[in-house]
């Protein structure tokens, strides 16, 4: 018997059906020579302090760090999954062959392997790796089973991700909590959301002593087109006000007329982070619950697998490109202009080097079942239109730059006009029941701000206006929990161009798939809290970053390195077992320093 092991009972039904195990069992599917059962997620966790040794039990900093020589695993305490962990095991016992069928990445790796191990498994194991739950995506998977030596790294990179997060979370939380906390109320302190929460409150810092400044910028209108002087503008309006009474007795000459074609190609294919970014900032969907959304339309088979890092596709996708537009059938006036000529394929959009488990999220091609939520159905339109539109023609444009001067201060003007708006037009909503709905300026790409600009002659002169046009400074806004995602997935850095984005993604603090769940821990714990769509750090969030005076345990950046670490251990660049020294040593500085601290500073949780 071939024994294949899920990791929710709904995939096990749909591979069961594929696998023609038609008979239901207590726990398991079986029939035609296989069994196929399933987890609920995690059923195994890592040992708790007292596991390891008694005095472990009680908190005392004498006791700090605590170290095991060796880790170990243990089943999670809860009736049911006990009881579907003896199913598997049973099953395990009677196999000639596991097949793994978790969901393939790190986190699906762990959990399976932990699984497999508490079972004490010592039969072959196969990897079912597929990137949709659609019936022909499982077919072809099991045709292309995986040995399961070859995903060995992967597994311990998640290990090391768990471990590292023990030995941090559980000694640092141990350590600041009997030092700082009152009232015996914890104070947690962990690798990625502490981090996290330092974001928040550097952020809010930096609004709270932000100054206003002043400045005034010369300006002029010549031919109804509005030129903006070069250089910097004016810290005092009495100095720009003196010039425009010098300026006013001067003609303003053309120096230079310049016309430039230029395009701007389509966005890159979506990744976890930035779809869960358009939710929050398009459709005002909350992080976590968009996790959700993005997870169902997965599980309803409509679109790939989403727990992704890369915006990119492998060359074997492209052939199935065209059947996948063909069957976007709501979509059919956008893919119309698509069909009869070969589809477009570029570099942004088709990289094998820049896929290693799985690829950018876009539709399966399979038809939207009834039972979709209207948030679903608004989700998924988000990554259909985005997947359309790089097959699209880039948005081109005219650009104008106009350069002038008035007694030697020279002024510029620019404007940009539209020639076709090739990939544009997939955002252009022309339904009738979009047309007074907010979501048709959320969904509408960009536009860049330009005013169309008449021919102009080099050397033609006249009269002009010039006036002064008053600026005041803006404070940085309050990270929402999309911005917030998109500063941990770049260890903080401001990014909007999409080409450094992308390579800041190797520095990133946390996982596509566990930043939203860092963030709910984060509220939940009272360190911030939504005020509207904006997060704000509370009194205890801010004391316990300023009572941490360790940089690795709240700065972004030291953080991006050891994640990039153990993504270094997932392609067997870097020693897991060197990843574990390092950490244990620091937690070892980090437990000195504190214990050296004689301040009497104290810690009130909310």
């Amino acid at each position: 018997m071939i024994l294949c092991i899920t990791e929710k009972p709904s995939v096990a039904a749909d591979i069961a059906k594929i696998l023609q195990a038609n008979t239901r069992c207590e726990g398991f599917y079986e029939g035609n020579g296989y069994c196929v059962t399933w987890t609920f997620g995690h059923l195994c966790t890592l040992k708790e302090p007292h596991d390891y040794s008694p005095y472990w039990k009680s908190w005392s900093l004498s006791f700090l760090p605590m170290l095991p020589p060796r880790f170990g695993i243990k089943l999670i305490n809860q009736e049911s999954i006990i009881r579907q962990f003896h199913v598997i095991e049973s099953l395990i016992t009677q196999a000639s062959e596991i097949i793994n069928c978790g969901d393939a990445g790190q986190e699906g790796e762990l959990i399976q392997r932990w699984v497999m191990q508490k079972a004490n498994c010592n039969i072959p194991v196969k990897r079912l790796w597929i990137s949709s739950l659609t019936d022909d995506a499982i077919r072809e998977g099991f045709k292309n089973l995986r040995p399961d030596t070859e995903l060995r790294s992967l597994y311990e990179a998640g290990l090391c991700r768990a471990i590292g997060d023990w030995i941090l979370g559980m000694n640092a939380t141990r350590l600041y909590t009997l030092k700082y906390a009152r009232n015996r109320q914890v104070l947690s302190v962990g690798r990625v959301q502490t981090p996290t929460l330092a974001l928040v409150v550097k952020r809010q810092r930096e609004i709270e002593n932000f100054i206003p400044k002043d400045t005034w910028e010369l300006k002029t209108l010549y031919r109804n087109v509005t030129f903006t002087a070069q250089g910097k503008p004016f810290d005092k309006e009495e100095k720009g006000l003196r010039l425009i009474e010098q300026l006013k007795e001067f003609p303003f000459t053309v120096t230079d007329f310049s016309r430039k074609k230029g395009s701007e190609a389509p966005p890159r294919l979506y990744d976890l982070t930035s779809l869960q970014v358009d939710c929050n900032k398009k459709l005002g969907i909350g992080v976590d619950d968009s996790l959700k959304i993005i997870q169902s339309l997965y599980e309803k088979k409509v679109s790939t697998y989403p727990r992704v890092d890369t915006t990119y596709l492998t060359d074997d996708i492209y052939p199935k490109c065209g059947p996948t537009l063909l069957s976007l059938t709501q979509y059919a006036d956008l893919v119309e202009p698509l069909k009869g000529r070969a589809l477009r394929k570029t570099k942004k959009v088709f990289d094998n080097s820049k896929v290693t488990d799985h690829h950018a999220i876009i539709p399966t091609g399979q038809p939207l079942p009834s039972n979709l939520t209207d948030l679903e159905r608004r989700v998924f339109d988000l990554i259909a239109r985005r997947f359309i539109s790089v097959f699209y023609p880039d948005c081109t444009y005219e650009q104008t730059t106009v350069m002038g001067e008035v007694d030697k201060t020279r002024f510029k003007a620019t404007g940009r006009v539209i020639l076709d708006q090739g990939w544009k037009a997939v955002y252009a909503r022309d339904r009738q029941e979009d047309a007074s709905d907010d979501e048709t300026k959320e969904n509408a790409a960009p536009e860049t701000d330009a005013q169309e600009m008449p021919a102009f002659t080099k050397g033609e002169s006249g009269p002009h206006t010039p006036r002064l046009n008053k600026k005041t400074s803006q404070p940085p806004k309050y990270y929402t929990e999309g911005t917030l995602l998109k500063a941990m997935e770049t260890a903080g850095s401001q990014v909007e161009d999409e080409d450094l984005r992308e390579a800041l993604k190797a520095n990133g603090i946390g996982r596509p798939s566990t930043r939203a769940a860092i963030i709910e821990t984060l509220y939940r714990r009272g360190y911030i809290e939504r005020q509207r769509k904006s997060i704000r750090a509370t009194e205890a969030g801010t004391a316990l970053i300023d009572t941490i005076k360790v940089d690795l345990l709240k700065s972004a950046e030291l953080t991006g390195i050891w994640e990039n670490r153990l993504r270094l251990i997932e392609r067997e660049q870097y020693s897991p077992q060197e990843f574990l020294d390092q950490l244990k040593q620091m937690i070892r500085e980090i437990t000195t320093q504190v214990l050296s601290d004689t301040s009497q500073t104290t810690i009130q949780p909310k």
